[in-house]
């Protein structure tokens, strides 16, 4: 009987291995910008620099420092592009 099992669990493994994969494949968001599509992450993307070019002159017109900036600004620019794509795309 367990025999008979594990010849049914080989045969559909495979399959059951690739169907998350495949349940992936639908269509992605795209923006159309002047005719050319554009994935709407990319959009968010640089949306999110110019968010995070103005909070920094905003942070230097207050006179704040921020401690790291190596790891601020980029953190900046994640939590924009993550807010954006939730906001519109989500």
């Amino acid at each position: 009987m367990t025999a008979l099992r594990d010849s049914r669990l080989a045969r559909f493994l495979p399959l059951l291995l690739v169907a998350p994969l495949l349940a992936g494949c639908s269509r992605a968001p795209s923006v159309d910008v002047l005719g050319s599509f554009f994935p709407a992450w990319l959009v968010c993307f640089l949306v999110s620099i110019v968010l995070t070019a103005l909070v920094r002159l905003a942070l230097l017109r207050l006179r704040v420092k921020a401690a790291l900036p190596i790891l601020v600004y980029p953190s900046l620019a994640a939590l924009f592009t993550f807010l954006l794509w939730l906001i519109f795309f989500y």
